[in-house]
């Protein structure tokens, strides 16, 4: 599978908004989600199947976006998640242990994200002010783009545990035993900083106040 193919399976990036912060709950009781086949489809990518990595992207294509989403800006991320696949199907002959995927390709997209920084420090700045006004490099268009880009620059200001595994729940939909399946935390990590990171966020936006007045 080449860039151009791994750019078509891309789904569209999601924006969050503060209703979501008020009704989403951090935690969630969802079973773990059935990875069963993980394994079987890591083992064939690694041994060439371009079939099988495809199938992985559509796995895993979700939390890569949420790792780099709370790193980048969101026009940033969703170009991104093509270089960490690409990286990834470049590597994966390297990779020993199929059950630590997850976390592997996890690290691939921190890395990434970090590498960007540093290629692009001179030119690019991010700030809430800046987040806020501008969520892909355009000018926002209305008063809903604006709360978002608020929201998600609120998120990328919290912790860096927080700020990854919120982005993962609140904008990718991700369940709390899903993050823990694809990431490789443990669920014990994923509950407490879900539980503190929407603490915190919530403080940030001033929805803890509101509900309390």
């Amino acid at each position: 599978m080449n860039a151009r193919g791994i750019e078509s399976l891309h789904a569209p990036s999601k924006v969050v908004y503060r209703a979501a912060i008020v009704e989403r709950p951090a935690v969630t009781a969802s079973p773990v989600p059935d990875d069963s086949g993980i394994a079987a489809l890591v083992a064939a990518a690694r041994d060439g199947d371009r079939s099988a990595f495809g199938r992985l992207y559509d796995r895993y294509a979700r939390m890569v976006h949420g790792i780099l989403l709370a790193r980048v800006r969101p026009s940033d991320a969703d170009d991104l998640v093509q270089d960490v696949f690409i990286l990834a199907l470049r590597r994966i002959h390297s990779l020993r242990d199929v059950a630590a995927f997850g976390a592997w390709l996890a690290a691939i997209a921190r890395n990434r994200a970090n590498d960007y920084h540093r290629q692009s420090r001179e030119t690019v700045e991010f700030s809430e002010e800046s987040c806020a006004e501008r969520t892909d490099g355009k000018p926002v268009s209305n008063a809903q783009d604006t709360e978002s880009a608020a929201t998600l620059a609120a998120i990328r200001s919290l912790p860096e545990a927080y700020r990854e595994t919120l982005s993962l729940r609140l904008v990718e939909g991700m369940t709390g035993p899903e993050i823990a399946a694809r990431t490789g935390l443990s669920h014990g990590s994923v509950r407490v900083n879900l539980h503190r990171g929407m603490q915190q966020l919530r403080e940030k936006l001033g929805i803890v106040r509101a509900e309390q007045a």
